[in-house]
């Protein structure tokens, strides 16, 4: 087994297991204070639209580049004083790209408080998790809440961040670490600064464009992987194509869409922003209800496509790796 399969393998073990332990310095707190200064200086000295647009610019290449090459870099320096220091490095770094426990986690402890009947708690606890607002949320409201953040982050969250790790332990030299937190560098941008509203339109146009790019084929390779596994594959994607392209992002709706086909729901309606009323697409048919039990069914669909990936990814590689050696 070559040592890219082998932190592979430890750091998703690490991240099913533990996921990221409160408190722990972690790589995307470093990302946001970045973006959250550069943001901040930029609306501060930058007024004009151009000026935002190419600081959006030097941000997004910016923090993407320096998040590959500066991990690249760490571990290279860690392996110079001993391999197993920089493989010890290059584990825990990429398990903090992967997302799969802590919305498992999320997703508990939300279904876990709406369970004891408590609506006012279960509101202020759905609100860490999700942009919309949660003080009027009925219960129906809460659960289709939940499976949509579930369903949109099983993508950006768990599965690309696993694609690029794949690609990255492809290319020698270079392992699984530089391009997922590149990756992971572009989704935070993306949910920070994203926005096509103020004060984010221009110094986060880039961004928005950024991680549409990046997420649009591990998004479609998703969606193929759910369509497979649920035995219905040309009905999943026939939903996709009449519902998903509804959707203004090139990839959520996708993610979402898949999701609801394949367990016979329906996702999308009216969510209300600060105060304002936005009307998402309606995703998929009513055949069922959303219940706590159809959420669990979304993750696990999603743990089930991240161990097929990755058994998958660890099986080619073994046989890429040999080939390579020769």
């Amino acid at each position: 087994m070559s040592n890219n399969q082998v932190i592979l393998a430890i750091a998703a073990t690490l991240d099913y297991l533990i996921g990221d332990p409160w408190g722990w310095p972690h790589p995307v707190r470093l990302m946001g204070w970045i973006i959250h200064n550069f943001q901040t200086y930029t609306a501060k000295y930058f007024h004009y639209p151009l000026a935002q647009r190419i600081a959006g610019m030097v941000l997004a290449i910016g923090l993407v580049t320096i998040s590959g090459i500066g991990s690249w870099l760490v571990i290279q320096a860690a392996q110079s004083l001993h391999p197993l220091l920089g493989n010890i490095i290059a584990i825990i770094l990429l398990a903090s790209c992967f997302a799969g426990h802590s919305l498992r986690a999320a997703a508990a402890e939300v279904l876990q408080s709406l369970n004891k009947k408590d609506i006012t708690v279960t509101r202020s606890i759905l609100s860490r998790y999700v942009g919309r607002d949660t003080e009027q949320l009925t219960e129906t409201e809460i659960l289709r809440a939940v499976l949509e953040t579930v369903t949109e982050n099983a993508t950006d969250g768990v599965m690309a961040p696993l694609f690029y790790a794949i690609l990255g332990a492809f290319l020698p030299g270079v392992g699984s670490v530089p391009l997922a937190l590149a990756y992971k560098a572009a989704s935070t941008l993306d949910s920070m600064v994203g926005y096509r509203e103020y004060p984010y339109i221009y110094i986060g146009w880039f961004s928005a464009k950024q991680e549409d790019i990046l997420t649009w084929l591990p998004c479609r390779l998703l969606v193929i992987t759910l369509a497979i596994l649920s035995g219905k594959p040309l009905y999943v994607w026939q939903v996709c194509r009449r519902d998903a392209v509804k959707d203004s992002s090139p990839n959520s709706g996708w993610s979402e869409c898949a999701y609801a086909a394949v367990l016979g729901v329906q996702l999308g309606g009216t969510n209300w922003y600060r105060g304002v009323a936005k009307q998402k697409p309606l995703l998929g048919d009513p055949i069922y209800p959303i219940t706590a039990q159809k959420i669990n069914q979304a993750t696990l669909l999603t743990r089930y496509c991240f161990l097929i990936w990755l058994a998958i990814a660890l099986v080619i590689l073994s046989r890429f790796w040999e080939q390579y050696k020769l």
